[in-house]
């Protein structure tokens, strides 16, 4: 995650009980992992931050290598601008470490730093290049392409601007997406999820999920395992809670 919202992303949000009480939806069918991936020929993955991409799809992009899958990660912003003020996790500083973090969570998932796209767009500015980042979407997607971008309603400017441009680019180039919540977790309200989710996509991540957890620990700058950092952690325990789960959601 990276520059982080005003409201709705404030305090410690909707908990994890409230959601695993979430009848409807984790009454949704099951859809295998190999049934996601089937007919497509690689998986690209839109992340508006880096952590963004293993937060939400960690277990499928897990999938799709040990099926022989290529995969792709768009860094849209290296998340520079999470910690403002801080005297030593300076922008600069945080590029470069949330870049190293990033290659060595996807390396934990069998990815090599190679299929990163690092696109340098400026932490919390991704609405203004938005139409600019569509552009690159449609030169860089191919029909056959998997894209897996953000709820376009995540609740984040960040997230919302990258998921809009990856749908109309998707759109364009006629390749299939689906969308991941990460921010939505923490602001909706479990009983309306059936309103605002009408179509869940519930996908058992149980036999990767260890490994999921594993890439996650490597963002030690959004966990805090790192010295010199002030503020409080982008990714506490609670919200960590969210995407230690055997299921990964994706919206069509």
């Amino acid at each position: 995650m990276g520059a982080v919202a005003k409201a709705p992303l404030q305090g410690e949000g909707t908990q994890e009980q409230a959601w695993l009480r979430c009848h409807w939806l984790w009454q949704q069918p099951i859809t295998p992992a190999s049934g996601l991936c089937t007919g497509h020929d690689r998986l690209v993955v839109v992340a508006p931050h880096p952590d963004d991409e293993i937060l939400g799809c960690g277990g499928l992009l897990h999938h799709a290598v040990g099926q022989g899958m290529e995969v792709s990660v768009v860094a849209v912003t290296d998340g520079e601008a999470c910690y403002p003020g801080e005297p030593w996790w300076t922008p600069g500083r945080l590029r470069s470490a949330r870049r190293a973090e990033l290659a060595a969570a996807l390396g934990e998932l069998g990815i090599p730093a190679g299929s990163i796209f690092h696109l340098g767009i400026a932490d919390g500015a991704v609405s203004t290049h938005e139409q600019g980042l569509e552009g690159w979407l449609q030169q860089h997607l191919q029909p056959r392409d998997l894209v897996l971008a953000p709820w376009r309603f995540d609740g984040h400017p960040d997230h919302e601007a990258a998921g809009r441009a990856a749908c109309r680019a998707a759109r364009a180039v006629r390749c299939r997406r689906l969308e991941y919540p990460v921010w939505g977790w923490h602001w909706l309200d479990p009983a309306c999820a059936h309103m605002a989710w009408e179509v869940p996509r519930l996908v058992d991540i149980s036999a990767v999920a260890a490994a999921k957890r594993n890439a996650i620990a490597h963002f030690r700058t959004q966990t805090g395992d790192v010295p010199g950092l002030n503020s409080p952690p982008v990714l506490p325990a609670h919200v960590l809670t969210r995407f230690f789960r055997n299921y990964e959601v994706f919206l069509a």
